[in-house]
């Protein structure tokens, strides 16, 4: 019985050793696995799981695009408040694809990305052909442009105006407005202004985004620090812009926008972006899930677009108006442009105040980017921002009219997407499911090893309890008294037999 105890005490042990031993060496080694796994599969390598998805976009990206029309363009001419009316959304599915891809020495890496749009009409409210008032876009912006040239040429394209009967509003298709149309002001503008509109060919909002790339991005590829991994190394071979008036705004930090390196803290992220012509800077707001993944949520904050006065840091992107919009001039031939977000959001109250048919909302106007933080790849976005243009009445051009100063929204647009299908879920078995495995395994086998240690040492010791054997002696042992004959002494000592007994 007390063998049996022994053999089923080391066997105990030893099931509890080696518990204990792999839960230990999981703890130890567990994260260090799991990070490894992550680096390798993260960094731009030809070799890791996320190369694919950083080469050809597998996630189904949507533009989505909202034109504001104005319902009283008359009265605008004449000094009146305009009144806007959202159309769309007008959607566009959004192919995005690297060429020239070329590995450096230095762990960077070049390359070309394009994207192409296709129009959606099962997604929109609307077609492209369908016709919208907006601002006559091109004339208001030259004429703003030219407000402060001689008398003489201000005339002199006034009556150009008049001629090819250019008015201050257009009614336009969608198409037109978004990609392009054939308008001989361009042409007359540049002939009395040489280089002012230094441009040939259509005029559009979106002329040059489709079929087109954002630039040479060279980036840092990883493989020799994975902290370095995405983020922007030069843009055009430029390591700063020169578009704004301070060191600061000129910078070209953080990533291309797609990816962010690994192992990400809940603070904040950076991207430059092209088409803002600036560097962006994205704060953390809140930890969530998408589909299973952990995410953090990173958004705008106020200070994004505020101006020099209310951010002093934002200094170099002026001349500044009211906080909320960023004048985009300096990167789009000096015409009177403006970025914001949609419907104003988080913008100065007076901006909203000064149209009608604005609604600003955090649940639909609100950029965001829901990041899984351990490996730096988006899970979820929505990138919304909206075009404004300057409108004011320019002396000596009369097709202005007595237009009161605004900021006048054109078009608000969000480039959205998220990982599904197959993508997320190799994504989520390889990065997710897998180290949190890993994760738990450890937990068990050291839960594991505490009461298989503790039956092994209770068998052991009841296998070590002594056991005696019974004898006359024992005083544990009851005795019967002896039988007396005629010939025992009435005075015998049981002791004495005892002690003969263990002298025998």
């Amino acid at each position: 019985m007390a063998a049996a105890r022994r053999r089923a005490a080391v066997g105990l042990g030893l099931a509890g050793g080696a518990c204990a031993l792999l839960g230990v060496c999981l703890l130890l080694a567990g994260p260090a696995i799991v990070k490894e796994q992550v680096v390798k599969n993260v960094r731009i390598d030809p070799s890791s799981i996320s190369f694919g998805m950083w080469k050809d976009i597998p996630v189904p990206f949507y533009l989505s695009v909202h034109l504001f029309e104005v319902l009283n363009p008359t009265e605008v001419l004449n000094g009146a408040k305009p009144i806007l009316s959202q159309r769309g959304p007008y959607v566009y599915r959004e192919f995005r694809y690297k060429t020239n891809i070329t590995f450096h020495d230095n762990d960077t890496v070049s390359y070309l990305e394009y994207r192409k749009l296709f129009f959606r009409p099962d997604l929109s409210n609307g077609t492209e052909d369908e016709y919208i008032v907006m601002p006559n876009i091109l004339m208001l912006g030259a004429s703003v442009m030219m407000e402060n040239l001689p008398n003489f040429v201000k005339l002199l394209l006034s009556g150009a105006l008049a001629g090819l009967k250019q008015e201050a509003f257009m009614n336009r298709t969608v198409g037109d407005i978004l990609w392009g149309y054939d308008d001989p002001l361009l042409d007359t503008i540049n002939m009395i202004v040489p280089g002012l509109i230094p441009f040939k060919g259509k005029f559009g909002m979106f002329v040059g985004f489709n079929n087109s790339n954002t630039g040479l991005f060279t980036v840092y590829t990883g493989m020799k620090n994975i902290s370095r991994v995405h983020m922007v190394d030069s843009w055009n071979g430029l390591k700063k812009v020169n578009y704004w008036r301070s060191t600061g705004c000129n910078m070209i930090n953080g990533t291309a926008g797609e990816m962010w390196p690994p192992f990400m803290s809940p603070t904040s992220l950076e991207f430059y972006s092209p088409d803002a012509c600036r560097s962006m800077t994205l704060v953390y707001e809140q930890s969530g899930e998408f589909k299973g993944v952990p995410t953090y949520r990173f958004v705008a904050p106020k200070t994004l677009f505020a101006n020099g006065t209310d951010y002093p840091p934002n200094e170099g992107f002026c001349p500044c108006r009211q906080s909320g919009i960023q004048n985009v001039s300096t990167c789009r031939l000096n015409a009177p442009m403006f970025i914001s977000h949609p419907h104003f959001y988080n913008a100065d109250p007076s901006l909203v105040n000064a149209v009608e048919g604005l609604h600003p909302s955090k649940e639909h106007h609100a950029l965001f980017l829901d990041v899984h933080p351990m490996t730096g790849i988006p899970m979820n976005c929505s990138i919304r921002l909206q075009l404004n243009q300057y409108l004011k009445q320019v002396s000596g051009i009369i097709q202005t009219g007595k237009i009161t100063p605004v900021v006048l929204p054109l078009l608000w647009f969000a480039e959205s997407g998220y990982i599904e299908g197959s993508v997320l879920k190799q994504f989520y078995t390889n990065l997710v499911l897998i180290p949190s495995i890993l994760d738990y395994l450890q937990y068990i086998f050291l839960g594991l090893s505490v009461p298989l240690i503790i039956s092994a040492a209770v068998l052991m010791m009841m296998s070590q309890r002594p056991t005696y054997e019974k004898s006359p002696c024992d005083p544990t042992t009851p005795s019967t008294p002896p039988q007396l004959s005629e010939t025992t002494p009435l005075l015998q000592d049981t002791s004495t037999s005892c002690q003969d007994a263990a002298e025998d």
